[in-house]
């Protein structure tokens, strides 16, 4: 392909995502694998300079563009030698026309702006954009971050995280034979304080009530040394089954899953009430704090979906709460840096649960900032996805 060729299949591939976000469709990178599906005839270097000029778009518009093409040349205006391929050869773009739309740049529209934690500074909004290293988590029960320093020596250790080694972005650890043994997982320094923030050790009763495929589960299993019950629910059937092979791999043979149906979670968990030392709620959000690694998520967030995601959260809350003991401990978490989400949903929280107190003090020295009755982490202060957690206690 010319590089010009190369140019308009990025714009008609912007198109594809650009329907998708407004629509709720496919993410982007299931999209663009399926577009290159259907252009076998592009080459290696080919695919790879059109994820190039996909991606930089997405990080450069700041919401949902009217077309690719206006997306692309709001990255053409900054860069003369791509504006310069805008010239109508064969399969190329059209010439750049004078008045044509362009995408509005920046990390977020000014509206979601708004939304922010408030203890996000401007200057430090960049960050959440740049791409994200590729962070390891040594499983205990089978490695030690030493020994993820002897199979990657270009890494590094990740500060406050006791297990995480970071590398840099886009390595191919996964295909190393340690993984597939179990040594390692793939996991966002964020989640690996998340996890060590709930504080378990052996012997505990653990519901992680938001399981997903079972990251944080395992990360869980790991720290407790597979020595505490835990129970990994979800509602998605397709993601709670990559958990039980994961754990298997892992060396993790305390684990249990539930999948629940929506509405019913409480009735399906009562067996549990009151019975949890430790409870996580990792609750779906807007994902605002994993820009990095999926910025189209800033054209895919409404208000109306915001909404949707804040009744879940409180839903969620609110049945956790149900499964703990007397003086156990309830972690919220959200991938999010919307004070929505964070701050204010953990307020709401204490406000209606009279007798429950907030934590401090559980966090490694330097890591997260206070932010109302919990912490915030941020790309840019802590070097790992956006997110916020706290620790809650249950009146004895």
């Amino acid at each position: 392909m010319t590089p010009a060729a190369r140019v308009q299949t990025a714009i008609e591939i912007l198109d594809t995502i650009a329907a998708a976000a407004r629509e709720g469709g496919a993410p982007a990178d299931a999209l663009f694998s399926e577009a290159m599906r259907a252009r076998r005839y592009a080459g290696s270097k080919d695919r790879r300079a059109i994820r190039g000029h996909v991606y930089d778009a997405i990080r450069a518009v700041r919401s949902v563009p009217v077309s690719g093409r206006a997306a692309m040349l709001a990255l053409a205006d900054r860069d003369p030698a791509l504006a310069a391929l805008f010239d109508g050869s064969p399969y190329g773009p059209a010439p750049i026309r004078s008045g044509e739309p362009r995408a509005e740049t920046g990390v977020a529209a000014s509206a979601l702006a708004e939304l922010f934690d408030p203890l996000i500074e401007s200057a430090e909004e960049g960050a959440m954009l740049e791409r994200a290293p590729l962070d390891l988590r040594a499983n205990r029960l089978k490695a030690s971050r030493d020994e993820l320093a002897e199979l990657f020596p270009e890494g590094r250790a990740i500060e406050g995280a006791p297990d995480g080694w970071r590398l840099p972005p886009e390595t191919a650890a996964i295909q190393h034979p340690a993984h597939e043994n179990g040594a390692f997982e793939v996991q966002d320094a964020a989640s690996q304080y998340a996890a060590a923030a709930l504080g378990a050790a052996a012997g505990a009763r653990i519901v992680d009530l938001c399981a997903g495929g079972g990251g944080k589960t395992l990360a869980i299993a790991s720290l407790t040394g597979d020595a505490a019950d835990i129970l990994a629910c979800d509602v998605n059937r397709a993601r709670l089954q990559q958990l039980p092979p994961r754990a298997e791999r892992a060396g993790a043979t305390r684990i249990e899953t539930r999948l629940l149906d929506p509405g019913k979670e409480a009735a399906m968990l009562a067996d549990w009430c009151g019975k949890a030392t430790h409870v996580f709620v990792d609750a779906p959000c807007s994902g605002s704090g994993t820009w990095r690694r999926s910025p189209e998520l800033r054209w895919r967030l409404t208000p109306a979906r915001l909404d949707r995601h804040m009744a879940d959260q409180a839903n969620l809350l609110a049945i956790g709460a149900d499964l703990v003991a007397p003086g156990g401990k309830l972690l919220y978490a959200v991938c999010s840096i919307i004070a929505r989400e964070g701050r204010a949903q953990v307020q709401a929280f204490l406000d209606r649960h009279r007798g429950w107190t907030a934590d401090s003090g559980y966090l490694p020295a330097g890591i997260g900032r206070a932010a109302g009755a919990g912490y915030l982490f941020t790309p840019a202060h802590d070097r790992c996805d956006g997110f916020f957690l706290a620790r809650l206690t249950a009146p004895c």
